[in-house]
């Protein structure tokens, strides 16, 4: 791999394309060259790397002569065209849809869990669920420690999770209502001002949505662990960014709150927030823009047995995303 990779970033306007540039840029990745790539209607727009203006090119079946790295993050559909193209480039794509996630040739990447995964890669490397992943930046370290069974829980997920026309969407609402005027509804299927919607991504046959069931088959895949478990309720809440979930864990050994602590305080990428004496705790407002996540209400869980409770809070732009991916480019150049 070059020392100073030529980075195309694909999906470069969008909500989580826009945060990869920033990240690239503020982590100090060595981008010898920034190709960004969006669909014909981008071309003509320009967007800022370390003070100069960079034009969108379009995305074509040519657009990877050359590239090194490319962090991709225009949907599903898009990834499965195109990464197999850039990978015969000569390109090592990191895809953050869902395209390839469970896909065995292609490994599932936290790269504070399970970094050594990259190795394996064969062109394509996946980032993960943001839920999944911001969950896992908690529950893995207790793993380690204590032997994960099962989890339950209920996620509490930010707009922009659905993208830049959903954050518009809860703002237009809450005014709307603040002057009595009648709602209007174009992303979400219920008003999602002064609401909560139980429904994350498409619904499945057995009545869980799509969402709910990646925190049970991308938490095996990234923990390497293929009788984990959970039951999980994903809900959208009208927050602007940053996701939160609660978590009943289920653990072999016995486990402590005391001892989870001092195995949290030490977990990479994590801050322990837990006083809540001092009524501090992980809230998404305080969350939104930071790389680490937050954790904290630890407690045991008075209805399982080698129980424990936690909220956990993180930006789902960043590490459920943008930083994840830009994680993954730092691994592949060591």
């Amino acid at each position: 791999m070059n020392r100073n990779p030529h980075v195309a970033v694909v999906g470069a306007t969008g909500a989580v394309g826009v945060e990869m540039i920033k990240t690239l840029e503020k982590r100090n990745f060595p981008v010898g060259k920034l190709t960004l790539l969006a669909s014909a209607r981008s071309v003509g727009k320009t967007l800022t790397f370390r003070g100069q203006e960079i034009a969108i090119t379009e995305l074509t079946k040519d657009s990877f002569a050359g590239v090194d790295i490319a962090l991709f993050s225009a949907g599903g559909g898009i990834s499965k065209e195109y990464a197999p193209i850039a990978v015969q480039a000569g390109c090592v794509v990191v895809d953050n849809s869902s395209a390839f996630r469970m896909d065995d040739s292609v490994p599932l990447v936290i790269p504070e869990i399970n970094g050594e995964d990259v190795k394996k890669h064969k062109g394509i490397i996946a980032n993960p669920n943001c839920t999944t992943a911001i969950t896992l930046m908690a529950l893995y370290p207790l793993h380690k420690e204590f032997g994960v069974k099962r989890i339950f829980a209920s996620t509490y997920q930010a707009v922009s999770g659905t993208g830049a026309q959903a954050i518009e969407e809860l703002k237009r609402q809450v005014e709307e209502i603040v002057s009595d005027k009648p709602v209007t509804k174009q992303v979400y299927p219920h008003q999602i001002a002064f609401n909560v919607l139980p429904h994350v991504d498409s619904f499945l046959p057995e009545g869980y949505t799509k969402e709910e069931m990646k925190m049970e088959n991308e938490g095996r895949k990234i923990m390497h662990h293929a009788t984990f478990r959970a039951s999980v309720t994903c809900v959208r809440v009208p927050v602007y960014r940053a996701h939160s979930v609660a978590v009943s864990a289920e653990f072999d050994k016995p486990v402590t709150a005391e001892a989870a602590r001092e195995v949290l305080k030490k977990a990479p990428g994590l801050d322990v927030v837990d006083d809540p004496e001092k009524k501090e705790y992980p809230l998404p407002l305080y969350v939104a823009e930071k790389y680490n996540c937050q954790v904290g209400r630890i407690r045991n869980d008075c209805a399982l047995d080698n129980g424990l409770c936690f909220w956990v809070v993180g930006d789902q732009l960043l590490k459920g995303a943008a930083l994840n991916a830009v994680q993954i480019a730092e691994e592949l150049l060591k």
